[in-house]
């Protein structure tokens, strides 16, 4: 059976190269889920009230079966010596940064994918892997990946992240905004295990008002600023803070969609290239079969 699944993947990736070299005007494109539904949710991060315990790291582990120990380890405070990024093997974390209002009290800040309103991960990818859903989740296909990395570059706050130490596929890891759970209603892990509540999950223009009425009625508490309210164009996720963000560890972005600039560089790029699209529709279409052969052998192999 393995053999003949080698020869069914040799045929039908020829049949590809053989429909792309008749020069067809009107190829396949990747067209991407890319939805701003009105009554998308969003989470708002109120960073003057996390503590820094960290279980919404040992609750997003879990939520997607990454390997980690008890949650009573998480009362280690010793990581946050170093500024942390998301990782292939940690989707958010923690940092934490001086407050000097109460220096006894430092501000601790959690890192994850912001699920953009206008992705540049989605613009970038040239396959369609990723996508905008109605709830507000960015999520990315591993079926449809080639493992460009495109997304990685894109990203405006340096989320993705690659298995660089798998040999066979590899993926690409983010927060995915806990979208197997909450399609089965369920509400995302990081915000359930919060024990002090500076996660708020909800509708988004719900959010939007609340954060603005907690920024009102408290200014001492509060800087006058958003996050994620106008950055690129506005993120499902949003934070408050007690000063300056980007005292914060969060970059300095205009208000203007990042996915404009993305695509400028694609074009760049293929400015002086064959046909991309051509190109890239031969590759993913190789890579795509080559999975499902991978996956049938597998298969076969465990009957």
């Amino acid at each position: 059976m393995a053999g003949s699944s080698r020869r069914d993947f040799l045929k039908q990736s020829m049949t590809i190269g053989s429909v792309l070299a008749l020069g067809k005007s009107d190829p396949v494109q990747a067209g991407p889920k890319n939805v701003l539904a009105e009554d998308r949710m969003g989470v708002l991060v109120d960073t003057t009230v996390c503590v820094g315990c960290r279980r919404c790291e040992y609750a997003c582990k879990k939520a997607h079966d990454i390997p980690t120990p008890g949650v009573e380890t998480y009362t280690d405070r010793s990581v946050f010596t170093n500024m942390r990024r998301p990782e292939v093997d940690a989707l958010t974390v923690v940092n934490e940064y001086a407050n000097e209002k109460n220096p006894e009290i430092p501000y601790t800040v959690k890192v994850q994918c912001m699920h953009c309103n206008h992705p540049a991960c989605v613009s970038a990818c040239i396959v369609g892997a990723f996508s905008k859903e109605d709830n507000g989740a960015v999520i990315w296909d591993t079926d449809k990946c080639i493992g460009c990395r495109y997304c990685i570059v894109a990203c405006p706050f340096q989320v993705p992240v690659f298995e660089f130490h798998k040999a066979l596929n590899p993926e690409i890891k983010k927060c995915d905004f806990c979208f197997q759970r909450t399609q089965q209603g369920q509400i995302p892990a990081c915000v359930e295990i919060c024990p002090v509540e500076a996660l708020t999950y909800g509708r988004f223009y719900e959010l939007h008002k609340l954060a603005h009425d907690k920024t009102a009625d408290d200014p001492e508490r509060y800087v006058d600023h958003i996050y994620g309210e106008s950055e690129v164009g506005g993120t499902s996720w949003i934070y408050l803070a007690g000063k300056r963000f980007a005292e914060l560890g969060f970059p300095e972005l205009g208000y203007n969609p990042a996915p404009g600039v993305s695509e400028a560089i694609q074009h760049g790029v293929f400015a002086y290239f064959i046909p991309p699209v051509s190109f890239y529709a031969l590759l993913g279409g190789v890579m795509w079969l080559n999975k499902s052969s991978k996956r049938s052998d597998q298969e076969n192999g465990d009957e």
